[in-house]
């Protein structure tokens, strides 16, 4: 089957979380892995279904790594190798005093890819997401449930995904255009 790139997916509208919830568990069921739920306020149940694999943490800890072998590596190019002095007889290379900057360069660089890696795997900056064009979509910050197919994959099927969220009778069901 020939993916269409204009369309993101196929949204339907909830006015009840419990709903939301079977629709979700269905979809995953019959193999679409990328949902996207959009609620008032968090639903746990949805979260179990939904939630997928967050590499934020993975990527803070590579950051904090490479900002400690930073560190690590420039104090002791620079007082071993580059400019050695010898003061008071202590060693070229010793360690005690590196502490403190390998423990800020940690921090910094940890902080900086919790950052980056945030926005990137938010998809920012992106000033329109193509679900804001869904007519009521402003109702998912208030009293409305919306449950979005999206249509990364190859097998993804607008109609067919479009008649499984139709089952839970939803308030309307939506196909998405990308924007």
């Amino acid at each position: 089957m020939k993916r269409d790139f204009h369309i993101y997916g196929v949204a339907a509208e909830f006015d009840d979380p419990g709903a939301l919830v079977e629709a979700a568990r269905y979809s995953k069921e019959h193999g679409y892995r990328f949902l996207e739920a959009y609620t008032p306020y968090p639903v746990k149940e949805l979260d179990e279904v939904v939630g997928g694999i967050n590499p934020l943490p993975a990527i803070v800890f590579l950051g904090g790594a490479l900002g400690a072998a930073t560190a690590w590596s420039m104090q002791y190019y620079i007082a071993a190798i580059d400019y050695p002095i010898n003061v008071g007889g202590r060693p070229l290379y010793s360690w005690p005093s590196f502490i403190v900057i390998l423990f800020e360069l940690t921090v910094l660089f940890a902080a900086g890819s919790a950052f980056l890696g945030m926005l990137a795997l938010a998809g920012l900056p992106r000033p329109n997401h193509p679900v804001f064009n869904i007519g009521g979509f402003g109702g998912a910050s208030e009293d409305r449930f919306f449950l979005c197919i999206e249509a990364r994959s190859a097998e993804f099927d607008s109609s067919a995904a479009a008649d499984l969220l139709a089952r839970f009778h939803p308030l309307e069901v939506w196909e998405v255009e990308n924007s």
